[in-house]
């Protein structure tokens, strides 16, 4: 059975979440298709990272939908947010792990929409009084980010428990590291 273009990219994005720094021949290896294949589809790395991109933009772009941030208290949505990310956090920790091969401006621009999104969120939280005034809305998404795929990476590597996913994020950045 022949791979969509679809199909063979979300395969590649699973190899490369547990071998970042694979080569084309490695990839094309390990989802079972040719190296001409994979560069039929991706003329290079740098073409695959940017469809993987446009993937994890996409499936972001899903996430807010399901999470619906302005509903409930920030904390609420927040939960909901974690919850619709753990799907696609493999993208995301792969993307922050791989992020010197894209390139930064149009990183940037197709990501805007989801950062001020999830900062909107974390603005309402501060206006109401859920989240620390104190500390950047917009640092505070890129903490999220960061645990998100951080705790992908855990979990792949056997870290951490698969179940665990949404309480380590949620404890972690609504209770910090230090004991209550």
């Amino acid at each position: 059975m022949a791979l969509s273009r679809d199909d063979l990219l979300r395969a590649a994005a699973d190899f490369l979440g547990r071998r970042p720094n694979a080569t084309q021949d490695e990839i094309a290896a390990a989802v079972g298709v040719s190296r001409a294949t994979l560069h039929r589809h991706f003329a290079g790395r740098p073409a695959l990272m940017a469809a993987l991109e446009e993937l994890a933009v996409a499936e972001m772009r899903d996430v807010l939908e399901d999470a619906r941030l302005q509903e409930d208290s920030a904390i609420d949505a927040l939960r909901r947010l974690v919850t619709a990310c753990e799907p696609v956090s493999p993208y995301l920790a792969l993307l922050y792990s791989q992020s010197q091969e894209l390139d930064f401006d149009s990183t940037l621009d197709a990501w805007q929409e989801i950062d001020t999104a999830i900062t909107d969120l974390f603005l309402r939280g501060q206006r109401d009084g859920d989240f620390r005034p104190e500390l950047p809305a917009a640092w505070l998404t890129e903490a999220l980010y960061g645990l998100i795929g951080g705790t992908a990476w855990s979990v792949r590597a056997g870290r951490a428990a698969a179940r665990d996913f949404n309480r380590l994020i949620l404890d972690l950045l609504l209770n910090g590291a230090t004991p209550r």
